[in-house]
């Protein structure tokens, strides 16, 4: 009888273990089960709380380990210029992800968070990182195969930081240079922001031939999640004021703003992001009929569409008016997962109570949800949640830099070389053993101002201690012969440049930081003292005068003055290519992928209007050949 009992005690035990065993296995957990039965298997397991938590994305700053854990949180991201700390290591980032993701990990299920940033013209928040030019002149290239060399650059860089998800591209068609976002756009013309959507390839991997259409795709732990940005309209809203409304047809809208999103889906984009602006009124982030009839059914996108930081807020006037509601048109709309980024309590507290209510019906959340684990799934994220530092020596590498100076090279666009189509005597290339030069301009030695807004801080930075880098002065005393002298001067008055018995002069002028409604101009000047120096300089001397901007400015008044023109546009980190070109170890290629204006009154002006009567059409461009 003892025995019998212990035989039936040890039967107990070994099916208890194998009870537990069975339990300890589920299907989400393994990479060898299909991907709709991992999804399907995860979320038969979760409360109404962990799927409300991972349609959350909130700031760093409000972000900790246990915050992570008690609201189940799905993502973090890093705002413009939230860092780990100043001049923070790729170490330092990599700890601070895995310090937010172990929170994650914690929780009952152990699903993993996904971290995003904003890396708009390479890894921009972080100290060291390349800085390639900004979208404005990266349309001049017309390369594709650039675009996807820099997308892999870039998503190399971004993971050696630990992070596996880029706010980018920005695919808006600027119609308008008055907006302050004009230089995250390529062109004003769809079929060239088509073509460089090739950039999803290399910051995502390039799909499988026989890849379902509309089905995200990251291709291993050397790629990030990319974003297609802002679904629908951005970039014509009425005279380019930011987040404003876009008055337009539907036959326009698809003509000339939706196309780039079909390339971006067929290469298996991630995520979309929903813009802030209107389509003839109606908030974007609210538009149901965009973004679930349009985006979602007829496309078959399969990814997660994100809000904007704190998109959701501005469907009322003023933002924030009626929360509530902003939570219920937006979900309802189709937006998965919300950027809140710091009041995630009352976020998840509404959705709570509107589910509660079937004002959101389960079915949306299931849906958002699913949408968010495919993407988690795809990506290995369940596999590798934890980030290393394996890649920390691609951060700002040599290779990246070589890459980012021939983008410059090719983002050029020779605007003007003699003083007369009769002129025998073109400016450019110049002479490397000149006896004397002036270097003039606000813009010449100036890093900050070179790499524009989205660097390092939200609205960038003046000065050269903001990142590494070359600033346009650097490289062209690079290029001089040492016999040369060189004069720097920022704003030099007249009598010195007369009586300097200079050879020649490069100016280098241009606009100020900015980002988003920050930078919306109704006038587009050139700022002062850049009119100043260049009347100063180019009325005493040949000049040769490089613009950085984001966007064609007013410039025809001045134009006469000057013998070479050159639009630099945003060059970013590696101001020796702009040097490449003066110099002529390289030639001028690039062709305008904007129309340049002669006065704002022209504006909004874009090829194929009527009224179309430009200083400089798109696609003008001088070429020149290599001399050395």
């Amino acid at each position: 009888m003892v025995l019998i009992r212990i035989y039936v005690l040890v039967l107990l035990v070994l099916l208890s273990c194998l009870s537990i065993g069975q339990a300890e296995y589920s299907k989400y957990k393994d990479a060898q089960q299909p991907l709709n039965v991992r999804i399907r298997d995860l979320m038969d397991k979760m409360s109404l709380a962990e799927k409300i938590g991972q349609m959350t994305q909130i700031e760093r700053l409000v972000a900790s380990p246990d915050v992570m854990e008690q609201y189940y949180i799905g993502s973090v991201l890093s705002g413009g210029g939230s860092t780990p700390g100043p001049q923070a290591s790729p170490v330092d980032w990599v700890n601070m992800v895995n310090e937010f993701q172990k929170g994650a990990l914690s929780t009952p299920l152990g699903i993993p968070m996904i971290y995003g940033i904003d890396a708009v013209h390479g890894h921009n928040n972080v100290y060291n990182a390349t800085i390639f030019p900004h979208n404005v002149g990266l349309g001049v290239t017309r390369d594709p195969e650039l675009l996807k060399k820099i997308g892999a650059a870039t998503a190399l860089e971004i993971r050696a930081t630990g992070i596996p998800y880029a706010f980018a591209p920005c695919i808006a068609v600027c119609r308008d240079p008055r907006w302050g976002r004009c230089y995250e756009s390529y062109s004003e013309d769809p079929t060239i922001v088509q073509a460089l959507t090739e950039i999803i390839t290399g910051l995502q991997g390039e799909p499988p031939l026989n890849y379902s259409k509309g089905v995200p795709y990251v291709g291993g732990k050397e790629k990030v999640i990319a974003c297609a940005k802002h679904f629908v309209g951005d970039g014509g809203t009425q005279n380019g004021v930011d987040e404003d409304n876009t008055i337009i047809s539907a036959q326009e809208l698809f003509r000339i703003h939706m196309p780039p999103y079909y390339n971006s889906i067929v290469k298996g984009v991630s995520t979309v992001m929903a813009s802030y602006s209107s389509w003839n009124g109606k908030k974007m982030h609210a538009n149901r009929q965009l973004i679930t009839g349009f985006l979602k059914n007829k496309l078959k996108f399969k990814g997660f569409v994100i809000s904007d930081w704190e998109g959701i807020d501005r469907i009322t006037s003023p933002p924030g008016s009626n929360y509530t509601y902003s939570v219920e048109a937006s979900i309802n709309a189709g937006v998965d997962m919300i950027m809140v980024p710091n009041n995630y309590k009352e976020f998840i507290g509404k959705v709570t109570y509107l589910v509660s209510t079937n004002t959101i019906p389960m079915s949306r959340i299931d849906d958002a949800v699913k949408r968010i684990l495919r993407v988690k799934f795809v990506m290995g994220l369940f596999e590798n949640p934890i980030a290393d530092t394996s890649l920390a020596s691609k951060l700002g590498c040599r290779e990246h830099r070589d890459l980012a100076r021939e983008a410059v090279r090719k983002s050029l666009v020779l605007l003007k070389n003699s003083n007369s189509t009769s002129d025998k005597n073109p400016m450019l290339p110049l002479s490397k053993k000149a006896f004397k030069i002036l270097i003039a301009g606000t813009h010449a030695d100036n890093l900050g101002y070179q790499c524009g807004g989205w660097t390092i801080e939200w609205q960038g930075e003046s000065g050269n201690t903001l990142t590494s880098g070359t600033t346009i002065l650097s490289g062209i005393k690079s290029k001089l012969d040492p016999s040369t002298e060189v004069v720097f001067s920022e704003n030099p008055d007249p009598e010195f440049v007369k009586s300097g018995s200079f050879s020649y002069a490069i100016v280098v002028v241009g606009e100020f930081p900015y980002t988003e409604m920050m930078g919306d101009n109704m006038d587009l000047p050139l700022p002062d003292p850049s009119p100043t120096t260049i009347n100063n300089v180019c009325s005493n001397i040949d000049c040769a005068v490089v613009l950085i901007t984001g966007r064609p400015v007013v410039i025809e008044p001045y134009l006469d003055q000057m013998k070479a023109l050159v639009a630099g546009w945003l060059p970013g980190s590696e101001g020796g290519g702009i040097a490449d070109g003066l110099f002529g170890e390289y030639g001028f290629s690039g062709k305008l992928a904007r129309t340049w204006f002669r006065n704002v009154d022209q504006l909004p002006m874009n090829i194929g209007d009527s009224h179309y009567d430009p200083l400089f059409p798109l696609g003008f461009g001088l070429t020149t050949t290599t001399t050395s």
